[in-house]
């Protein structure tokens, strides 16, 4: 796929997170995956310690199963306190968004089984064992998540779409054994990835800069 040659601007600010749009007939080559890893690699790590583990499912029945996983987790999620259109109920102007949003994210527990290949990110540790000072926790993520993020940035540009989700988390063992994924290491998302029908994209609506800036104090 050649890159679309967007600007550093541009991929900031349309990376979305594609459900509908991703094209699902369409197979996505493993090297381009790899290509985008590579660039992923570049990115900071506390200590340098690059202590990342990316495992690429491609395997139908593999896929299958996490899909399996995920719909039970979004069928509880679907119900809760976090679901979308239970957010932001503070401002009206985001309700049309909101709505949006659950559609997309019906759309994808439902169609999960189908997508191309799914990318887990993994980091050694576990946090939630023993009394981890927050500063460590932190670190913990922090030397993965920007990884991913420039994955996603970097399949964009291939005009690859992906979409950060977590809900297969409730079912992390069950995952892990599925995936022969060692004890020490935790799983830190799910990265649906597909070619997307169509490769333009906008910014998406967002609260005022003025709702989250604090200048010297809260």
């Amino acid at each position: 796929m050649p890159a679309l040659n967007l600007s550093a601007d541009e991929v900031l600010t349309t990376t979305r997170a594609v459900r509908k749009r991703l094209d699902l007939q369409r197979p996505v080559e493993l090297a381009v995956i790899k290509e985008c890893l590579e660039i992923a690699l570049q990115a900071p790590s506390g200590s340098n310690s690059q202590g990342w583990h990316f495992i690429v499912v491609t395997d139908r029945a593999k896929i299958k199963t996490i899909a399996d996983y995920y719909q039970r987790a979004f069928a509880e999620y679907e119900s809760g306190p976090a679901q979308p259109t239970r957010l932001h109920t503070d401002n009206p102007d985001m309700a049309e968004t909101q709505e949006r949003v659950l559609s997309s994210a019906q759309y994808l527990a439902a169609h999960l089984a189908e997508v191309p290949a799914l990318l887990i990110p993994c980091m050694l540790g576990r946090p939630e064992s023993g009394d981890l000072p927050q500063g460590i926790i932190a670190g913990m993520y922090g030397s993965v998540i920007p990884a991913v993020w420039s994955f996603m940035l970097a399949a964009r540009e291939r005009g690859l779409g992906t979409c950060w989700t977590t809900l297969h988390l409730n079912f992390e063992k069950e995952a892990a054994a599925l995936l022969e994924i060692p004890d020490e290491y935790s799983q830190v998302a799910l990265i649906p990835i597909a070619y997307t029908q169509g490769t333009r994209f906008q910014p998406a609506p967002r609260k005022s800069l003025d709702d989250s800036l604090h200048l010297d104090s809260w």
